[in-house]
């Protein structure tokens, strides 16, 4: 009941616990959400705080290691200097030009100019200036990226001591850490000398002195105009935008913003900065082209790798580095380099390159050295960059040091030149074939059989470890016999070259090239300094000593006959073909040879070769270069000849089969028109079995080949001659014993008369009769095609004749005879074709023979070899390059 007392009692009971849980849960709440608000508040201040000051610190502690870390790059040096091997000064690393000047030597207008342009509150600030930071950061917000530098001038210091230049948050600290460091460390007037004396002003000129030298022929800094103070305290802002001579206009109205700053700020007059800002910038910088530029550039190359300091610091660490360099050396190089006429002409502006290499080979040291014509600093370097296939300069490398290493081969050895196939590398001669030549006759007349069979006797891998032991760089693609001739898969260049050689001028001792002797810092304290050359034998020094000797008859006798001097050279020429069907020219030409002072590497060619750019001259081109560089480099040098090593003996010649006593002269021709028939006769010492060879070559052609041959007879015919053309003809005996030939008989040449061809009349009318004819058949054998050189078809056989062989130019086989039409109606000659029983012509010859000798591939001579040039023919890494030398 609601009346009930009890009842009433439990409601208010009831009601009571209600009221009491509400009203303190409330209340409960309310104070722990504030709690949590104020502590939060606490603790981030706290944490805010703790970091800005955490901030600070390393802020400091970060600048303080990296400027003691970097101590040396607070010392203002001159641009590091560069010295010949006689102590003469060259010139300078770097085109870069700094020079320091003293703070008593710098004008006061010139330090108010700057600061009233890049810092005006740079007397007040420690290094960093808040107001400027702020500005630059809401640009920077503005523009969602660091725009904006808000540095001032000992954090541009800083920036350009020690760091990159790019913009970003992490580089902006470390700035702002080494600008206060150097704040504490140094004064206002020490921070403005050195960041004047690092400024870059463009044209590689850096510094305020190095600046007012340039634009305007300035050197003491008391003698700047305003116009000209103002005008250079443009410049940091942009060197290239504000270059008073590539951007005058630009340039001079950022001056007039530089004058009004001066003006404002109270270090000049209204009159004069309008005077100021009038003038108009009329100067010309003279021109000064470094010499020695090709060898400065190794230097500095060759400096960052012994020292492990980076370019920058080399160029403006005021070192002094003492090459090795000759100055009448690298003289004679540039000299030699500038003269066209030394060069072949080019149809476009695409011209003939070059590179060599001079080293001394008892030491290893480098003389002189240029990277191509018209070399520009840091240019492309063909000494070290370039990599061409080095043709017959190539086999006393690979091929004859080894060999005679290998203690199974001297001078005198007989080595095979038969024609042959070695699988599918089928390499051919110049001067043609015989069973044996001596190993120095073989180098001297550059011939490819024998130079291919003595590698492939002694190993591949023999050849390419000794070619590795001398410096040259090798792939597990060049294991193959094609390197005999030079077929390298990536090719060498002339440093590597000039290093190889120098190992048989030193008697068998390899060093390795090096162009820097001694280093020192601006102290003067030696900071490296090379050691003798660590030497390596790779041949003994009689081995070394008898190619030295091999290599001289080259000179004397043989390809290299263009490289002679008034003193004692060996060396090696080396041709590369052109590789494309139809065309003589060259892509590479080389000559590597040395005198008993020094070894030198040369190598000519395009950059680009293609089918219109390639030449037209040998390896003789390089050997008379050569040849006038070292004439004029070693000019007023003792003569000597080259030293012998104590024992020295000449091996004895090996004992070949005896030659034969047969013998053939009087050798005579003549063309007999009416039969188009080439007469031979001769005399000779044999008997009716004794067995003749006639040998034929066409004037255009490169070499003879094997014509016919001739049994107990002393004459012979060509009927194979055409009309036109000029031929040489010699012949020899063969010994039935030995089968040696004899020397070749006088050599004699024959012009065959052109004669006018009247249309030939068919013998029957066009259309068959209705008799049959009475003629048969022609039944003689048709007579066998002489070995043809490939540019003509065979004439068609008459009706009532055998058909006559085709012996045209490019050996093709004979000719079908023709369908002869007889007298009668019908009648019909069925003579059968002419069966040509030549084989392809010769392998050409001159300097090359013409054969493609690419590696892995069927090596097939060509028709005819008319890409003769010095007598040598070698591998080419690419399918259509012939090499030779």
């Amino acid at each position: 009941m609601p009346n009930d007392p009890l009842s009433r009692s439990n409601n208010r009971n009831s009601n009571n616990k209600s009221t009491k849980k509400a009203k303190p849960k409330t209340s409960k709440k309310k104070k722990i959400t504030g709690k949590r608000v104020g502590w939060t508040l606490f603790f981030t201040m706290a944490i805010a705080i703790f970091c800005a000051l955490g901030g600070y610190l390393f802020i400091m502690v970060s600048g303080e290691n990296l400027l003691k870390a970097n101590k040396d790059k607070t010392t203002i040096n001159e641009t590091s200097k560069v010295y010949d091997r006689n102590g003469q000064l060259m010139g300078e690393l770097s085109i870069q030009k700094l020079e320091p000047v003293n703070e008593e030597d710098i004008p006061d207008l010139v330090k108010e100019a700057f600061v009233a342009t890049e810092d005006k509150r740079f007397y007040e600030h420690q290094g960093v200036d808040i107001w400027s930071i702020g500005r630059a950061a809401v640009k920077d917000v503005m523009a969602r990226s660091m725009v904006e530098g808000g540095s001032t001038l000992t954090q541009q210091l800083a920036k350009n001591m020690f760091l990159s230049r790019d913009k970003t948050f992490f580089r902006k600290a470390t700035e702002v850490s080494i600008a206060m460091a150097l704040e504490r460390k140094y004064s206002k007037d020490e921070i403005l000398t050195m960041y004047l004396n690092r400024i870059f002003f463009g044209h590689q000129r850096y510094g305020i002195k190095a600046a007012s030298e340039f634009y305007f022929g300035v050197s003491d800094l008391n003698e700047l105009k305003i116009w000209q103070i103002a005008t250079l305290a443009a410049m940091p802002k942009g060197p290239s935008a504000y270059n008073p001579l590539s951007n005058p206009n630009d340039s001079k109205a950022r001056r007039a913003v530089v004058l009004q700053l001066m003006y404002e700020q109270g270090y000049i007059t209204k009159a004069e900065m309008d005077e100021a800002k009038e003038v108009d910038y009329d100067y010309t910088p003279p021109e000064k082209d470094q010499k020695y530029q090709a060898f400065i550039d190794y230097v500095l190359r060759e400096a960052e790798k012994v020292t492990g300091k980076t370019e920058d610091d080399l160029n403006i660490g005021g070192y002094k580095i003492y090459t090795t360099m000759d100055a009448q050396a690298q003289t004679a190089m540039e000299s030699a380099f500038s003269d066209d006429s030394l060069f072949e002409s080019s149809k476009d502006d695409q011209p003939v390159q070059g590179s060599m290499v001079i080293m001394n080979h008892e030491n290893g040291s480098l003389v002189a050295l240029m990277g191509g014509r018209d070399y520009q600093t840091k240019g492309y370097s063909r000494v070290t960059q370039s990599r061409r296939q080095p043709g017959s300069a190539f086999k006393p490398i690979v091929t004859y040091a080894p060999a005679l290493e290998s203690g199974n081969y001297n001078a005198n050895s007989a080595l095979s030149n038969e024609k042959q196939c070695f699988g599918n590398y089928c390499p051919g001669n110049l001067h043609g074939y015989s069973s044996t030549i001596s190993m120095t006759d073989a180098i001297t007349k550059s011939e490819n059989i024998p130079a291919v069979w003595l590698l492939n006797k002694i190993g591949v891998n023999t050849g390419v470890q000794f070619a590795k032991s001398v410096g040259i760089q090798l792939t597990d693609e060049d294991k193959n016999l094609a390197i005999a001739l030079g077929g390298l898969s990536k090719g060498t260049n002339t440093l590597e070259m000039a290093q190889a050689y120098s190992a048989f001028a030193n008697l068998g001792e390899y060093q390795q090239a090096y162009s820097i002797k001694e280093i020192k810092d601006s102290a003067g304290k030696t900071t490296y300094k090379h050691d003798k050359s660590e030497t390596t034998r790779v041949m003994s020094e009689q081995n070394a000593y008898s190619l030295t000797k091999m290599l001289q008859n080259v000179v004397n006798d043989g390809t290299g006959r263009s490289a002679r001097l008034d003193r004692p050279v060996a060396g090696k020429t080396g041709t590369v073909q052109s590789g494309i069907s139809g065309n003589s020219a060259n892509r590479d030409v080389w000559f590597v040879g040395y005198t008993p002072e020094w070894t030198a590497a040369v190598w000519m060619g395009y950059d680009n070769p293609d089918a219109t750019h390639m030449l037209k001259n040998s390896s003789k081109l390089s050997a008379a270069f050569f040849a006038k560089v070292m004439g004029d480099a070693l000019k007023g040098v003792p003569v000597k000849d080259f030293e012998a090593p104590a024992g020295a003996q000449t091996p004895p010649p090996e004992k070949e089969p005896e030659k034969p006593t047969l013998s053939v002269s009087g050798l005579n021709g003549a063309y007999d028109s009416s039969t188009q028939t080439v007469s031979l006769n001769w005399t000779a010492t044999g008997d009716s079995s004794t067995q003749y060879r006639i040998y034929r070559k066409e004037t255009s052609e490169g070499q003879f080949t094997h014509l016919l041959d001739a049994v107990g007879s002393t004459s012979a015919q060509d009927l194979g001659a055409l009309p036109g053309l000029t031929y040489e003809y010699y012949v020899t005996a063969v010994d039935s014993a030995t089968g040696l030939e004899t020397d070749p008989s006088n050599i004699i040449s024959l012009m065959i008369e052109a004669e006018e061809l009247e249309p030939e009349q068919p013998d029957t009318g066009t259309e068959p009769g209705t008799e049959p004819g009475t003629e048969q058949p022609g039944t003689e054998n048709p007579d066998n095609g002489s070995p043809g050189n490939g540019s003509s078809e065979g004439n068609n056989g008459n009706g009532n004749e055998n058909g006559n062989t085709g012996n045209g130019n490019n050996g093709n086989n004979g000719n079908n005879g023709g369908t002869g039409q007889g007298n009668g109606q019908t009648g019909e000659g069925n003579t059968p074709p002419g069966q040509g029983t030549t084989e392809p012509g010769g392998t050409g010859e001159g300097s090359n023979d013409g054969s493609v000798t690419t590696p892995g591939e069927v090596v097939t001579p060509p028709d005819s070899g008319n890409n003769g040039n010095n007598g040598e023919t070698n591998a080419p890494t690419d399918s259509q390059t012939g090499t030779g030398g």
